[in-house]
Order: structure tokens, then sequence, then C-alpha cells
């Protein structure tokens, strides 16, 4: 992802055959040949839809899986799930060992609590190599961190700890984007201040005694860092959505709702009872034909008109690292009487000039967007999340909530800790340091803008498949793939050299296949 310099642009032109002036389109993904990049160097291509909404430039693209790569990956995993056919075919007869959950004998008459294909990627693709996640940690989660040590001798089903540590191993797998999650400088002062005064938990809602002082000084912050006119605070970002979608639309409403969008807004929008449309990530088109069917053919059967529209996107697609086309989508709202659901999770704080998210990353008016949603746990190294938005807004939330009626307030050391954060970014502490710590971002990518450092920052898909690598240049495969680490998988079992074939065979198709898919 990059952007051009000067000018209004467009992410990306569409012509009616589908392809964009700077390369072809498959997928949300675009292919740029070297001559129409060199030809595209320096021109400048204005949006084609809702006028000139852009006011920065915004150009981005994504390198299309070559083909060779793709194929080697399916016929990977292909060839794994034909082993694990054969592997569960071996456990029936009880030729290999089976360590997964079954029922119990007395319960083998009874309705099966699970289908037993449910389970088949976990037992016999991702149990090859468990070892590459959940690790536990005994650090704070900074660039490097110290893990402990373990070891498997029944093919990953199950770990023991050795006792010892292992230090300054490199840390792919944090959202600590802006380095506040730590055990020095000025939050973690503030945050064992508040702890010797209010203590650790308040062991209430807030609409019982759990409203302390830290929370409504929390709220007012947000609300002026947004830009709205209310804020309230939730004690964990998940439900923040899952929990606030279902209080605003039910039974009767539509919801359209970008195909790439998080867990947690797919629950929310189901537990809401609402009809439930999918449009093409980022396509202004897909959503637009949704919208005029929307208001066209109404409700189904009755064509009664829709009680709201509610569309929901996210700021920073976090496994992509796209991000939306805000203005199209604000345009498409107001042109159909919508409203917007906007998820920050991952683009406050680290996003826009003065890091408050995508909305100031394309200088719009923060008015524009009917509910504003994020979370502390990215860039505010804390934990919760927050609504933003008309005052009419939030104390509607505060008495329909579920989050806010049944859910314990936020802890006050982790408030302080977004306060001072939020304080540091503004610059209200009276410090350089939430500057310095914005001003880096664009050098963190081969762009040369804040758009492309976003993606690079929050795209953690393609090295997360390790999601903590050993320092000092050790390999980051898996350790029973590494020729100096202990041999445990490799040991004969009881079944005899058929079975630990089978098992060799798995272990180099899985290499070759996390190889292909982390080179694309």
């Amino acid at each position: 992802m990059r952007t051009e310099p000067g000018g209004c642009c467009c992410r990306r032109p569409v012509r009616a055959n589908d392809c964009v002036a700077n390369g072809e389109v498959r997928n949300g993904y675009v292919r740029i040949s070297a001559a129409t990049a060199a030809a595209a160097a320096g021109q400048i291509h204005h949006v084609t839809q809702n006028g000139g909404l852009y006011k920065r430039p915004f150009n981005e693209g994504f390198e299309e899986t070559p083909m060779l790569v793709a194929v080697l990956t399916y016929v990977g995993y292909g060839v794994l799930t034909l082993f694990g056919y054969l592997r569960d075919f071996l456990r029936h007869w009880r030729i290999e060992k089976c360590h997964h959950a079954t029922e119990r004998e007395e319960q083998k008459d009874f309705v099966s609590l699970y289908q037993d294909f449910e389970n088949f990627y976990t037992r016999n693709l991702y149990m090859r190599i468990r070892d590459n996640w959940n690790r536990p940690i005994c650090s704070v989660p900074g660039a490097r961190v110290d893990i402990m040590e373990r070891q498997s001798h029944d093919y990953n089903w199950s770990f023991k700890y050795t006792g010892n540590v292992i230090k300054d191993v490199i840390n792919m797998g944090s959202y600590n984007y802006l380095g506040f999650a730590r055990n020095t400088g000025p939050c973690q002062e503030a945050a064992a201040k508040v702890l010797e005064e209010y203590g650790v938990g308040v062991c209430s809602t807030r609409q019982e005694i759990g409203n302390l002082d830290k929370h409504e000084e929390l709220e007012k912050l947000v609300a002026n860092f947004l830009g709205v006119e209310a804020a309230m605070t939730y004690g964990m970002g998940f439900a923040t959505n899952s929990m606030n979608i279902p209080a605003l639309v039910s039974k009767g409403c539509l919801i359209l709702s970008d195909e790439l969008n998080h867990a947690s807004l797919v629950l929310g929008a189901r537990l809401s009872g609402a009809t439930i449309r999918v449009f093409k990530h980022n396509n202004m088109q897909s959503l637009e034909k949704l919208l005029k069917d929307a208001i066209v053919y109404g409700q189904p059967r009755t064509r009664r008109p829709w009680k709201k529209i509610l569309i929901l996107v996210e700021g920073i697609y976090s496994m992509e690292g796209s991000i939306v086309r805000l203005p199209e989508v604000i345009a498409l709202k107001k042109k159909y009487k919508a409203y917007l659901y906007l998820d920050e999770a991952h683009s406050i704080g680290a996003l826009g000039p003065t890091g408050r998210g995508v909305v100031d990353y394309f200088g719009l008016d923060p008015e524009d967007v009917d509910i504003m949603m994020g979370t502390f746990t990215k860039s505010f190294g804390a934990a919760g999340g927050y609504i933003g938005g008309k005052k009419e807004l939030i104390d509607y939330l505060r008495t329909h909530s579920h989050s806010a009626v049944y859910a314990t307030s936020l802890s006050p050391p982790v408030v302080e800790q977004i306060i001072t954060s939020m304080k540091c970014i503004t610059g209200q502490d009276g410090t350089t340091l939430g500057p310095s710590l914005l001003w880096p971002l664009p050098l963190r990518s081969t762009g040369s803008g804040r758009a492309g450092s976003a993606a690079m920052a929050h795209r953690p898909s393609r090295s997360k498949a390790c999601g903590i690598l050993p320092d000092r240049g050790t390999n980051p495969c898996p350790q029973h793939l590494q020729a100096d680490s202990q041999p445990l998988r490799h040991q004969r079992s009881p079944s005899g050299s058929f079975l630990n074939c089978i098992i060799l065979c798995e272990d180099v198709i899985h290499c070759v296949a996390m190889f292909c898919s982390h080179s694309i």
C-alpha cells in the first residue's frame, strides 16, 4: 500500500471490464505490470464515483499470489488431507493411539455432541505445528520477550515445561503498536499510583456503584480525542461490538457487512436478529447495489421499508492490511439515508496525522460517522473498548447495552493506563513522546505515506505463522523441523516404522506448505 504525492486521487478507478488504470483486479487484488507501473508513476487517478471525495492521496494495491505458489500450497494441503484420512483410519483400527476427545463408551448411542469432521483440521493438520502457537511468555510484551521452554513426547498433543526460559525472542504476534504496554515509564508510574489509591477492581457495574471519577474522566477524554459529543467505555473490546450492535438494530432492520469484517462484528450482527447481507470487500459497487435493492424492494415478502439500514465496516482490516474507502462509504450512506458503524480497533492511535484513526487520515468530519467504535488493546497498551457518537446515542446505550448493564467496570489501573497513553499521544502530558511515536510510522514501510505504514504495521498474517521467532538468526521453522533440536517427534512409536514414515512425510509436506504460504 502506498500513496502518490499531491493532488486528489482514488484507490483505483474501475472500468467497465473490471480492470483498473494501474493493473488488473482479481478478487480485490491488483496485478501491476512493470510497464503499467512505470507509465502510471506520477499520474493521479481521479475518483470515478461520488465526485472528488479524497482530500488526501490514497492509492492502494496488493500483489497477487503467484500461480506456482498457489498451486503448490493447494497441493500440499491436499496431500496433508489425504494423510489425515489415512491416520484417522489407523486410529479407528487402533493401529495408532487416539489422543483427541471422543464420546464416552456409555454415550455411544447418544446423538453426537459434535461432528467428528469438525475437528479434522485441528486433529491432523494444526496439531503437527501446534508448538508454534500458545507459547507462554514470562516478560513484558515488548519488541523482545522471554518464553517458557516446553517439550512434547506425543507429537504436540500435550506439553511439559522444562523450567527453562528462552531469552530475547523476537515478538511478531503483539498488538503493542506504539509500545505503551511496558513496565517502565509514565504509564506504569501513573497506573501504579492509581492502584494504590483505588485498588485493582471495582466489583460492580457502571449502573450500580462501579462508576468512578476515573471512568468519567476517560470518557470525556475519549470524546475530545475522537471529536464527538460523547463516548462510553467498556471492559472488553470484543464485547463492545458483539453486545452493542444488538442494542442498535433488531428484527426488521438490515445490516450490510463487509465480507472480511472481524468475528466480533459478525457475532453482534447475528445476535441482533436483523437481516444480514454481505458485500464484497471494499467494493463500493457491491455496497451500492445492496443499498439500492434495500430501498427498492424493502423487506422480503412484506415489501415494507426496513426500519434501519446499518453499514458495518472496519478502519483497517487486520488480516488484510487494507484501509476502508471511507469517503465513498460516507457518500453512499448519505445518499441512501443509512447509518454507518465504523470499527477502528486497529487504526485508532496509529493512523492519521494525529493518531485519531482513519477519519483523521482522510480528513473527514467525525459527525459523518454515526457510531465510532475502537479498542484500547492495541495502540494504548491496555484493555477494553469504546463507542463514540451523538450524546443521544450514548445515553441510549447506557441503558440498553448489555455490556453497560451487566458487565463489570474497567479496572482503575487500566483506566489510568489509557488516560496516560492518550494524553501522551495528543501531547497533553507536556512532552513530545507521543508525536515522536507517531512520526516514525511512515518509515516502517517501503511507501512514503502513512497509509502504507498502516498497512505494514497492521498486516500480521504473513509473518504470524510462527508467532514468536528466536533472535540471533535461528530457524523460524517448528522445533521438530530444526536439525539442531531435540528429535522428540522422530522417536519410534509402538506402531512401527510405517507410522513413522507417515509422520516424516507429513512433516516435509507441512514445511513446504508453510514455506509457500509465507512467501506469498
